[in-house]
């Protein structure tokens, strides 16, 4: 691994109290909602982001939702995991998107639409699996986060920007990353949830999201599915007319329905 990146990992902070703490509650098969929700009132703006995300239009809840028992009673406690994942980015990293010439609203915008879509996508086909692909869902483009950062210390940012233009297909970034740091998005961000102390199963996923076949057979189909998910919602595209065309054969390929995968593209797109 690129020995600067590595170091840049090697020294974020730590989970706060209350992230470690829903990490926690939602690994113990003995736990409540009642439980979760405790936590979650105590952090402010942990409950703020919640509240905001369950009124967001992505996720399609019929009413207002109020209060952080209602949210999490309609999310399930997995996403409410990735949320307060996803607090724990915001504030650990500094977020300087400029070399993916994205800025960082938009990363949090995608990172919520990729979140979005697996939710309504995998609700309707293996609920169960949202443990892992909801969180993991949110955290999708993590590693882009450091990537920038180092990209801009090394005075690589004009060529990559410029390089970046020319690119229409996730699939080229991984390459792109590849070439000008020898790593990639995915691999930082297995690191990072490494360093996390994160469980083995969302590190491999999030690992094995660009080679799906190549994982462990017991994290596979994770992987293909943030395969999919990414495919659709990337920094190139967001579920439009390219993005779509994209996915449609990597959905015959792993053996997933189209009409429930498109079903849940335009609930996302209909509230974009």
């Amino acid at each position: 691994m690129n020995d600067s990146i590595y170091s840049k990992i090697k020294t974020l902070p730590p989970l706060d109290d209350t992230v470690i703490r829903v990490q926690q509650i939602c690994s113990d098969e003995n736990s409540s909602i009642n439980d979760l929700t405790k936590v979650i009132e105590k952090d402010p703006m942990l409950t703020a982001n919640i509240l905001h995300s369950a009124n967001s239009p992505l996720y399609g809840f019929s009413k207002e939702v109020t209060t952080v028992a209602r949210a999490i009673s309609l999310f399930g406690m997995a996403t409410v995991r990735g949320f307060a994942l996803a607090s724990a980015i915001k504030r650990s990293f500094s977020i300087n998107l400029d070399p993916y010439l994205i800025t960082s609203h938009d990363f949090l915008n995608i990172s919520m639409m990729q979140n979005a879509l697996m939710y309504n996508w995998y609700t309707k086909i293996k609920p169960k699996d949202l443990e892992i692909l909801s969180p993991a869902s949110f955290m999708l483009e993590v590693g882009k986060i450091v990537m920038a950062k180092e990209i801009l210390e090394s005075g690589f940012d004009v060529d990559f920007k410029s390089k970046i233009k020319e690119l229409t297909h996730p699939s080229d970034l991984v390459m792109l990353e590849s070439d000008f740091l020898q790593i990639t998005n995915e691999e930082i961000t297995a690191k990072i949830f490494e360093q996390w102390n994160l469980e083995s199963e969302l590190v491999g996923a999030i690992l094995y999201s660009n080679e799906p076949d190549d994982a462990p057979k017991h994290i596979k189909d994770y992987a293909r599915a943030l395969k999919v998910v990414k495919t659709a919602i990337n920094i190139f595209n967001q579920i439009d007319e390219v993005s779509i065309q994209n996915t449609l054969p990597l959905l015959d390929e792993y053996g997933y329905d189209h009409d429930t995968f498109l079903m849940a593209t335009a609930k996302v797109k209909d509230n974009l």
